[in-house]
C-alpha cells in the first residue's frame, strides 16, 4: 500500500471538507479550492480526519493514491496558512515593480517584461530586487513563480536573473580565468 497514500489528513477545525462524487471542496479562512478526484480512490471523513483509500491495486491507482493524498493535504493547508515564493532580482539596473495588476520586469532587455497577476494570487515588491508571490492554491503560487523566473533565468557567469531565495547557483570561471593550454 502507498506510504503516502495511507496516511490520514487532518483536518482543522475551521476547514470544511464537502465531497460529491467525485469532487472534493476544501473551505478555510483563507480561501476554498476543489478538485476532482479519479474513480478508483474513495475519501472519507472520520473524526476530524480525511482517509483515501483506493478499489484496486494496479500500478495506476497505487500512483494516484499517494498522488490524490498530497493534493488534497496541500489544499488543506493552503486554506489554513497559503504558500508564498520569494524571488530575488540579480543584475545592476534590473528590478521589479508593480503596475496595477501586473508585474512589471526590468531584467536588460529592451523593453520591461510585463506579466498578468492571476485571480487568486497575490503579487508584492517589497523592495525593486524582491518578488513575493503568495497564494492558497500551491500549484498555482509555483507556476507563477516558474513563469516570472522564466523570464531571465540566472546566468553561470555573473549570476544575473531571477531566481528563487535561497537558491544556489553554480558558477563557472570566465574565459580569461581558465589560462591559456598552448604548446
Amino acid at each position: 500500500m502507498s506510504r503516502i497514500g495511507r496516511k490520514p489528513i487532518t483536518v482543522p477545525k475551521d476547514v470544511k471538507v464537502k465531497t460529491s462524487g467525485l469532487d472534493v471542496m476544501v473551505e478555510g479562512p483563507k480561501g476554498k479550492l476543489s478538485l476532482t478526484i479519479s474513480p478508483n480512490i474513495t475519501l472519507k471523513e472520520e473524526e476530524g480526519q480525511l482517509i483515501l483509500t483506493r478499489a484496486r491495486e494496479t500500478s495506476d491507482d497505487r500512483a494516484k493514491h499517494g498522488l490524490y493524498r498530497a493534493l488534497i493535504s496541500n489544499m488543506v493547508d493552503g486554506v489554513v496558512k497559503g504558500f508564498s515564493k520569494e524571488l530575488e532580482v540579480v543584475g545592476v539596473g534590473y528590478r521589479a515593480s508593480m503596475k496595477g495588476k501586473e508585474l512589471s520586469l526590468s531584467v536588460g532587455f529592451s523593453h520591461t517584461v510585463e506579466l498578468a497577476v492571476p485571480d487568486g494570487l497575490s503579487v508584492k515588491v517589497p523592495k525593486p530586487t524582491t518578488i513575493l508571490i503568495e497564494g492558497v492554491d500551491k500549484q498555482q503560487v509555483g507556476q507563477f513563480a516558474a513563469n516570472v523566473r522564466s523570464v531571465k533565468p540566472p546566468e553561470p557567469y555573473k549570476g544575473k536573473g531571477i531566481k528563487y531565495v535561497g537558491e544556489s547557483i553554480r558558477r563557472k570561471a570566465g574565459k580569461a580565468a581558465t589560462g591559456s593550454k598552448g604548446g
